[in-house]
Protein backbone atom coordinates (compact mmCIF):
# COMPACT_ATOMS: atom_id res chain seq x y z
CA UNK A 1 0.00 0.00 0.00
CA UNK A 2 1.07 3.59 -0.66
CA UNK A 3 0.85 6.19 2.09
CA UNK A 4 -2.38 7.43 0.45
CA UNK A 5 -3.82 3.93 0.64
CA UNK A 6 -2.84 3.61 4.29
CA UNK A 7 -4.39 6.95 5.25
CA UNK A 8 -7.53 6.08 3.28
CA UNK A 9 -7.95 2.88 5.29
CA UNK A 10 -8.45 5.05 8.39
CA UNK A 11 -11.61 6.58 6.94
CA UNK A 12 -15.22 5.36 6.84
CA UNK A 13 -17.46 7.67 4.84
CA UNK A 14 -21.07 8.30 3.92
CA UNK A 15 -22.33 9.70 0.63
CA UNK A 16 -25.50 11.03 -0.99
CA UNK A 17 -27.72 9.21 -3.44
CA UNK A 18 -29.03 5.74 -4.23
CA UNK A 19 -26.42 5.03 -6.89
CA UNK A 20 -22.80 6.02 -7.34
CA UNK A 21 -22.31 9.32 -9.12
CA UNK A 22 -19.25 9.81 -11.30
CA UNK A 23 -18.11 12.45 -8.80
CA UNK A 24 -18.25 9.99 -5.90
CA UNK A 25 -16.47 7.30 -7.93
CA UNK A 26 -13.69 9.82 -8.61
CA UNK A 27 -13.64 10.65 -4.88
CA UNK A 28 -13.28 6.95 -4.01
CA UNK A 29 -10.36 6.62 -6.40
CA UNK A 30 -8.62 9.68 -4.98
CA UNK A 31 -9.13 9.22 -1.23
CA UNK A 32 -9.34 5.39 -1.10
CA UNK A 33 -11.41 4.93 2.09
CA UNK A 34 -11.40 1.68 4.01
CA UNK A 35 -15.13 1.69 4.59
CA UNK A 36 -18.49 3.16 3.64
CA UNK A 37 -21.58 3.57 5.82
CA UNK A 38 -25.08 3.48 4.34
CA UNK A 39 -28.11 5.47 5.49
CA UNK A 40 -31.79 5.53 4.59
CA UNK A 41 -30.98 8.19 1.99
CA UNK A 42 -29.01 5.55 0.05
CA UNK A 43 -31.52 2.70 0.15
CA UNK A 44 -34.71 1.95 -1.82
CA UNK A 45 -35.39 -1.80 -1.79
CA UNK A 46 -33.40 -5.05 -1.39
CA UNK A 47 -32.42 -5.38 -5.05
CA UNK A 48 -31.25 -1.77 -5.24
CA UNK A 49 -29.18 -2.20 -2.05
CA UNK A 50 -27.48 -5.26 -3.53
CA UNK A 51 -26.70 -3.43 -6.76
CA UNK A 52 -25.32 -0.50 -4.78
CA UNK A 53 -22.99 -2.61 -2.62
CA UNK A 54 -21.76 -4.49 -5.69
CA UNK A 55 -20.99 -1.16 -7.34
CA UNK A 56 -19.17 0.09 -4.24
CA UNK A 57 -16.96 -2.99 -4.14
CA UNK A 58 -16.37 -2.83 -7.88
CA UNK A 59 -15.11 0.76 -7.68
CA UNK A 60 -13.16 0.42 -4.41
CA UNK A 61 -9.42 0.96 -5.05
CA UNK A 62 -8.55 -1.42 -2.19
CA UNK A 63 -11.34 -3.98 -2.00
CA UNK A 64 -13.02 -5.29 -0.05
CA UNK A 65 -14.64 -2.30 1.57
CA UNK A 66 -16.23 -2.44 4.97
CA UNK A 67 -19.86 -1.61 4.14
CA UNK A 68 -21.65 -0.67 7.35
CA UNK A 69 -25.12 0.33 8.49
CA UNK A 70 -26.86 1.34 11.72
CA UNK A 71 -29.46 -1.42 11.93
CA UNK A 72 -30.16 -1.62 15.65
CA UNK A 73 -33.92 -2.10 15.22
CA UNK A 74 -36.63 0.19 16.52
CA UNK A 75 -36.06 3.87 15.85
CA UNK A 76 -32.50 3.35 14.62
CA UNK A 77 -33.25 1.31 11.49
CA UNK A 78 -31.92 2.30 8.08
CA UNK A 79 -33.15 -0.59 5.93
CA UNK A 80 -36.07 0.10 3.57
CA UNK A 81 -39.32 -1.77 3.10
CA UNK A 82 -38.86 -5.39 2.07
CA UNK A 83 -36.42 -6.26 4.86
CA UNK A 84 -37.36 -7.74 8.23
CA UNK A 85 -37.23 -4.75 10.58
CA UNK A 86 -37.17 -5.73 14.24
CA UNK A 87 -38.27 -3.53 17.15
CA UNK A 88 -35.92 -1.86 19.60
CA UNK A 89 -33.34 -3.56 21.78
CA UNK A 90 -35.55 -3.03 24.84
CA UNK A 91 -38.41 -4.86 23.10
CA UNK A 92 -36.12 -7.75 22.17
CA UNK A 93 -34.87 -7.95 25.76
CA UNK A 94 -38.50 -7.97 26.98
CA UNK A 95 -38.73 -11.50 25.58
CA UNK A 96 -36.33 -12.42 28.43
CA UNK A 97 -34.45 -14.85 26.21
CA UNK A 98 -30.88 -14.43 24.99
CA UNK A 99 -31.77 -17.03 22.35
CA UNK A 100 -34.35 -14.64 20.91
CA UNK A 101 -31.77 -11.83 20.84
CA UNK A 102 -29.36 -14.17 19.06
CA UNK A 103 -32.06 -15.13 16.53
CA UNK A 104 -32.89 -11.49 15.82
CA UNK A 105 -29.23 -10.78 15.14
CA UNK A 106 -28.95 -13.96 13.05
CA UNK A 107 -31.85 -12.94 10.82
CA UNK A 108 -30.58 -9.38 10.55
CA UNK A 109 -27.11 -10.62 9.60
CA UNK A 110 -28.44 -13.02 6.96
CA UNK A 111 -30.48 -10.25 5.33
CA UNK A 112 -27.59 -7.78 5.48
CA UNK A 113 -25.14 -10.24 3.96
CA UNK A 114 -27.67 -11.14 1.26
CA UNK A 115 -27.41 -7.56 -0.04
CA UNK A 116 -23.68 -7.07 0.52
CA UNK A 117 -23.63 -5.24 3.86
CA UNK A 118 -20.89 -6.75 6.00
CA UNK A 119 -20.90 -4.63 9.18
CA UNK A 120 -23.63 -3.56 11.61
CA UNK A 121 -23.14 -0.74 14.10
CA UNK A 122 -24.68 -2.82 16.88
CA UNK A 123 -25.09 -3.94 19.61
CA UNK A 124 -25.71 -0.90 21.78
CA UNK A 125 -23.79 -1.63 24.98
CA UNK A 126 -24.97 1.48 26.82
CA UNK A 127 -26.84 0.96 30.08
CA UNK A 128 -30.02 3.03 30.17
CA UNK A 129 -29.21 4.25 33.66
CA UNK A 130 -30.66 7.74 33.25
CA UNK A 131 -34.41 7.84 32.44
CA UNK A 132 -33.99 11.44 31.21
CA UNK A 133 -31.46 10.39 28.55
CA UNK A 134 -32.71 11.84 25.24
CA UNK A 135 -30.65 9.67 22.89
CA UNK A 136 -30.41 6.09 24.27
CA UNK A 137 -33.66 5.03 25.97
CA UNK A 138 -35.18 2.00 24.20
CA UNK A 139 -32.01 1.56 22.14
CA UNK A 140 -30.49 -0.07 25.25
CA UNK A 141 -31.18 -3.67 26.28
CA UNK A 142 -31.94 -2.56 29.81
CA UNK A 143 -31.18 -0.37 32.79
CA UNK A 144 -28.75 -2.76 34.48
CA UNK A 145 -25.31 -3.90 33.35
CA UNK A 146 -26.38 -7.54 33.71
CA UNK A 147 -29.18 -7.17 31.15
CA UNK A 148 -26.96 -5.30 28.71
CA UNK A 149 -24.15 -7.85 29.07
CA UNK A 150 -26.50 -10.78 28.45
CA UNK A 151 -28.42 -9.45 25.47
CA UNK A 152 -25.57 -7.41 24.02
CA UNK A 153 -23.29 -10.43 23.76
CA UNK A 154 -26.09 -12.62 22.37
CA UNK A 155 -26.62 -10.00 19.65
CA UNK A 156 -22.89 -9.74 18.99
CA UNK A 157 -22.66 -13.50 18.56
CA UNK A 158 -25.72 -13.70 16.31
CA UNK A 159 -24.19 -11.17 13.95
CA UNK A 160 -20.68 -12.60 14.14
CA UNK A 161 -21.72 -16.22 13.61
CA UNK A 162 -23.54 -15.22 10.43
CA UNK A 163 -20.74 -13.29 8.80
CA UNK A 164 -21.53 -9.70 9.80
CA UNK A 165 -19.07 -7.65 11.85
CA UNK A 166 -20.65 -6.36 15.08
CA UNK A 167 -19.66 -2.96 16.47
CA UNK A 168 -20.43 -2.30 20.14
CA UNK A 169 -21.24 1.29 21.06
CA UNK A 170 -20.79 3.89 22.52
CA UNK A 171 -17.59 3.36 24.55
CA UNK A 172 -17.25 4.00 27.47
CA UNK A 173 -21.04 4.45 27.81
CA UNK A 174 -23.68 6.95 26.66
CA UNK A 175 -26.50 5.80 28.95
CA UNK A 176 -26.15 8.34 31.75
CA UNK A 177 -26.13 11.49 29.63
CA UNK A 178 -28.69 14.31 29.88
CA UNK A 179 -28.09 15.68 26.37
CA UNK A 180 -27.79 14.46 22.78
CA UNK A 181 -24.25 14.38 21.35
CA UNK A 182 -25.67 15.10 17.90
CA UNK A 183 -26.44 18.59 19.25
CA UNK A 184 -24.05 19.34 22.16
CA UNK A 185 -21.18 17.71 24.07
CA UNK A 186 -22.71 15.70 26.95
CA UNK A 187 -20.91 15.37 30.28
CA UNK A 188 -21.13 12.37 32.62
CA UNK A 189 -19.94 13.34 36.10
CA UNK A 190 -19.94 9.85 37.61
CA UNK A 191 -16.85 8.88 39.57
CA UNK A 192 -14.56 6.08 38.41
CA UNK A 193 -16.12 3.51 40.75
CA UNK A 194 -19.59 4.12 39.32
CA UNK A 195 -18.31 4.08 35.75
CA UNK A 196 -16.60 0.75 36.45
CA UNK A 197 -19.69 -0.78 38.02
CA UNK A 198 -22.24 0.39 35.44
CA UNK A 199 -21.05 1.98 32.19
CA UNK A 200 -17.89 -0.05 31.61
CA UNK A 201 -19.17 -3.48 32.59
CA UNK A 202 -20.94 -4.36 29.29
CA UNK A 203 -17.89 -3.25 27.30
CA UNK A 204 -15.59 -5.23 29.56
CA UNK A 205 -17.78 -8.32 29.09
CA UNK A 206 -18.03 -7.89 25.31
CA UNK A 207 -14.24 -7.51 25.04
CA UNK A 208 -13.77 -10.71 27.03
CA UNK A 209 -16.15 -12.42 24.59
CA UNK A 210 -14.16 -11.22 21.58
CA UNK A 211 -16.08 -8.29 20.13
CA UNK A 212 -14.07 -7.20 17.06
CA UNK A 213 -14.97 -3.49 16.83
CA UNK A 214 -16.14 -0.72 19.16
CA UNK A 215 -17.44 2.79 18.53
CA UNK A 216 -16.49 5.74 20.72
CA UNK A 217 -18.83 8.14 22.52
CA UNK A 218 -18.67 11.89 21.94
CA UNK A 219 -19.09 12.34 25.69
CA UNK A 220 -16.89 13.97 28.32
CA UNK A 221 -16.11 11.91 31.44
CA UNK A 222 -14.10 14.13 33.83
CA UNK A 223 -13.29 11.14 36.06
CA UNK A 224 -11.48 9.52 33.10
CA UNK A 225 -10.08 12.60 31.34
CA UNK A 226 -10.32 16.12 32.74
CA UNK A 227 -10.06 17.75 29.30
CA UNK A 228 -11.20 15.71 26.31
CA UNK A 229 -14.30 13.71 25.32
CA UNK A 230 -13.80 9.98 24.86
CA UNK A 231 -13.39 10.18 21.08
CA UNK A 232 -10.40 12.52 21.49
CA UNK A 233 -8.98 11.06 24.71
CA UNK A 234 -5.80 9.00 24.86
CA UNK A 235 -6.39 8.15 28.55
CA UNK A 236 -9.72 6.59 27.49
CA UNK A 237 -9.01 5.05 24.07
CA UNK A 238 -5.46 3.86 24.76
CA UNK A 239 -4.83 3.67 28.50
CA UNK A 240 -8.28 2.40 29.48
CA UNK A 241 -9.54 0.58 26.39
CA UNK A 242 -6.32 -0.96 25.07
CA UNK A 243 -4.08 -1.30 28.11
CA UNK A 244 -6.51 -1.82 30.98
CA UNK A 245 -9.41 -3.62 29.28
CA UNK A 246 -7.23 -5.43 26.73
CA UNK A 247 -9.21 -4.59 23.59
CA UNK A 248 -7.29 -5.67 20.49
CA UNK A 249 -9.88 -4.97 17.80
CA UNK A 250 -10.72 -1.94 15.66
CA UNK A 251 -11.88 1.28 17.32
CA UNK A 252 -14.13 3.56 15.27
CA UNK A 253 -15.24 7.06 16.14
CA UNK A 254 -18.87 8.05 16.14
CA UNK A 255 -19.73 10.45 13.32
CA UNK A 256 -17.27 13.34 13.52
CA UNK A 257 -19.85 15.71 12.04
CA UNK A 258 -21.92 15.68 15.22
CA UNK A 259 -22.08 18.99 17.09
CA UNK A 260 -20.35 17.50 20.13
CA UNK A 261 -17.20 17.50 17.98
CA UNK A 262 -17.70 20.22 15.35
CA UNK A 263 -18.62 22.89 17.90
CA UNK A 264 -15.16 22.54 19.45
CA UNK A 265 -12.81 22.67 16.45
CA UNK A 266 -12.41 21.76 12.80
CA UNK A 267 -13.07 18.26 11.54
CA UNK A 268 -9.45 17.99 10.41
CA UNK A 269 -8.13 18.82 13.87
CA UNK A 270 -10.61 16.45 15.51
CA UNK A 271 -9.77 13.60 13.12
CA UNK A 272 -6.08 13.90 13.91
CA UNK A 273 -6.78 14.11 17.65
CA UNK A 274 -8.93 10.97 17.53
CA UNK A 275 -6.14 9.03 15.83
CA UNK A 276 -3.60 10.40 18.30
CA UNK A 277 -5.92 9.24 21.08
CA UNK A 278 -6.02 5.69 19.76
CA UNK A 279 -8.93 5.46 17.30
CA UNK A 280 -8.33 3.34 14.19
CA UNK A 281 -11.08 4.60 11.86
CA UNK A 282 -12.61 8.06 11.61
CA UNK A 283 -16.28 8.11 10.69
CA UNK A 284 -17.46 11.09 8.57
CA UNK A 285 -20.96 10.42 7.35
CA UNK A 286 -22.09 13.34 5.21
CA UNK A 287 -19.97 15.96 3.46
CA UNK A 288 -17.22 14.96 1.04
CA UNK A 289 -15.50 18.30 1.66
CA UNK A 290 -15.10 17.42 5.33
CA UNK A 291 -13.88 13.94 4.47
CA UNK A 292 -11.23 15.44 2.18
CA UNK A 293 -10.32 17.95 4.90
CA UNK A 294 -9.74 15.09 7.34
CA UNK A 295 -7.44 13.26 4.91
CA UNK A 296 -5.40 16.42 4.30
CA UNK A 297 -5.11 17.08 8.03
CA UNK A 298 -3.88 13.51 8.64
CA UNK A 299 -1.29 13.84 5.86
CA UNK A 300 -0.06 17.15 7.32
CA UNK A 301 0.08 15.74 10.85
CA UNK A 302 2.23 12.85 9.61
CA UNK A 303 4.52 15.28 7.77
CA UNK A 304 4.94 17.38 10.93
CA UNK A 305 5.50 14.37 13.13
CA UNK A 306 2.40 15.17 15.19
CA UNK A 307 0.93 11.78 14.25
CA UNK A 308 3.04 8.64 14.51
CA UNK A 309 3.43 6.56 11.35
CA UNK A 310 3.87 3.54 13.62
CA UNK A 311 0.43 4.19 15.11
CA UNK A 312 -1.11 4.59 11.65
CA UNK A 313 0.42 1.31 10.50
CA UNK A 314 -0.83 -0.43 13.66
CA UNK A 315 -4.35 0.80 12.87
CA UNK A 316 -4.05 -0.32 9.24
CA UNK A 317 -2.91 -3.75 10.44
CA UNK A 318 -5.93 -4.07 12.74
CA UNK A 319 -8.30 -3.02 9.93
CA UNK A 320 -6.63 -5.45 7.52
CA UNK A 321 -6.92 -8.29 10.05
CA UNK A 322 -10.62 -7.51 10.53
CA UNK A 323 -11.24 -7.61 6.79
CA UNK A 324 -9.25 -10.82 6.41
CA UNK A 325 -11.27 -12.52 9.14
CA UNK A 326 -14.71 -11.53 7.88
CA UNK A 327 -14.32 -10.67 4.21
CA UNK A 328 -11.58 -12.96 2.94
CA UNK A 329 -14.15 -15.01 0.99
CA UNK A 330 -15.80 -11.90 -0.48
CA UNK A 331 -17.94 -12.48 -3.55
CA UNK A 332 -20.28 -10.03 -5.33
CA UNK A 333 -23.94 -10.38 -4.38
CA UNK A 334 -25.90 -12.74 -6.61
CA UNK A 335 -29.00 -10.65 -7.32
CA UNK A 336 -31.04 -13.73 -8.17
CA UNK A 337 -30.65 -14.97 -4.59
CA UNK A 338 -31.70 -11.83 -2.68
CA UNK A 339 -35.40 -12.73 -2.55
CA UNK A 340 -34.52 -16.18 -1.15
CA UNK A 341 -33.27 -14.55 2.08
CA UNK A 342 -34.65 -11.05 2.57
CA UNK A 343 -38.06 -10.69 4.20
CA UNK A 344 -38.93 -14.38 3.93
CA UNK A 345 -41.83 -15.87 5.98
CA UNK A 346 -39.57 -17.57 8.54
CA UNK A 347 -38.01 -14.20 9.37
CA UNK A 348 -41.41 -12.52 9.63
CA UNK A 349 -42.56 -15.22 12.06
CA UNK A 350 -39.79 -14.27 14.49
CA UNK A 351 -40.72 -10.60 14.14
CA UNK A 352 -44.38 -11.34 14.89
CA UNK A 353 -43.41 -13.36 17.97
CA UNK A 354 -41.43 -10.43 19.38
CA UNK A 355 -44.20 -7.99 18.54
CA UNK A 356 -46.72 -10.12 20.45
CA UNK A 357 -44.48 -10.18 23.53
CA UNK A 358 -43.80 -6.43 23.30
CA UNK A 359 -47.54 -5.73 23.10
CA UNK A 360 -48.05 -7.52 26.45
CA UNK A 361 -45.27 -5.68 28.28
Amino acid sequence: MTIQDQIGQLLMVGFQGTELSSEFIDWLQEFRPGGVILFSRNLVDPDQVARLTNSLQEHAPNPPLLIAIDQEGGRVSRLPQGFTIFPSASSVAACQSPDVAYSVAEVTAKELRAVGINMNMAPVLDVNSNPANPIIGTRAYGDTPKHVCTFGVATMQGLQDNGVIPCGKHFPGHGDTMTDSHKVLPVVNSDRAQLDAIELEPFRHAIQQGIPTLMTAHVHYPALDAEAPATLSRPILTDLLRKELGFQGVTLTDDMEMRAILDHGTIGEASVRSLQAGADMVLICHQQERQAEAVLAIEQALDRGDLSMADVLASVDRISALKHTYLSTFQPVDLSQVAQTVGIPQHKELLEKIQRVAARV
